[in-house]
């Protein structure tokens, strides 16, 4: 082989490389969002997957119902299965004892929630399945679960719905609003599960 042709090829294999490297989702900076199986992807990303292989994948909002409700929700989203609901009868408060929100507690039914959204699309425990909240932390908190679970194929949409705060701690960083992707506040029954 040629000198040319050799690189040539090492500049190919290192652009095929970044670029699959890209397709995978970098992995977040921030620890909270870290998942076992160390899938992520942008909401574009999801986004595009949805639109290409959406009858061989299950998008799940884990935000709970009043999110979806007040703030919106893409509307490729598959079904909303909360990770945990609020519990308006107490507040939460911080290590000074400030109240700094309302109390929650865990969604007992998550996994047979997800089970069952996984049966209705005809979808396996191997299948992809893109977890989002608002910003990615949750989302990775029920990554975590399903690994545990013996899911196969669980990315975190570690950007969220709303995205990272910027200095003014307003949520304007990312996120799949902030990048402009359709979202909807109608009530979709095939997305809400009653309770």
């Amino acid at each position: 082989m040629t000198k040319k042709l050799m690189k040539a090829l090492m500049v190919f294999g290192l652009v095929a490389a970044f670029v699959s490297g890209l397709a995978a989702g970098d992995a977040p900076t921030n620890k909270k969002k870290l998942t076992p199986q160390g899938k992520y992807l942008t909401p574009q990303e999801a986004y595009d997957m949805m639109q290409k292989e959406g009858d061989k994948t299950l998008f799940v909002d884990v935000r709970t119902p009043e999110e979806l409700y007040f703030v919106g929700y893409p509307t490729v989203v598959d079904k909303n299965i909360p990770l945990a609901y609020v519990d308006y009868s107490k507040f939460k408060k911080n290590k000074k004892g400030e109240v700094v929100k309302f109390a929650s507690h865990p969604n007992g039914k998550f996994l047979p929630e997800l089970e069952a959204a996984l049966q209705e699309k005809g979808l396996t425990k191997d299948s992809p399945i893109i977890l989002m909240c608002r910003s990615g932390h949750r989302a990775a908190k029920a990554a975590k679960m399903l690994d545990k679970a013996g899911y196969k194929n669980v990315y975190n949409l570690d950007q969220g719905f709303e995205g990272d705060k910027d200095k003014q701690k307003h949520r304007t960083v990312n996120g799949w609003k902030n990048a402009g992707l359709p979202y909807t506040y109608k009530v979709n029954p095939k997305v809400f599960i009653l309770h």
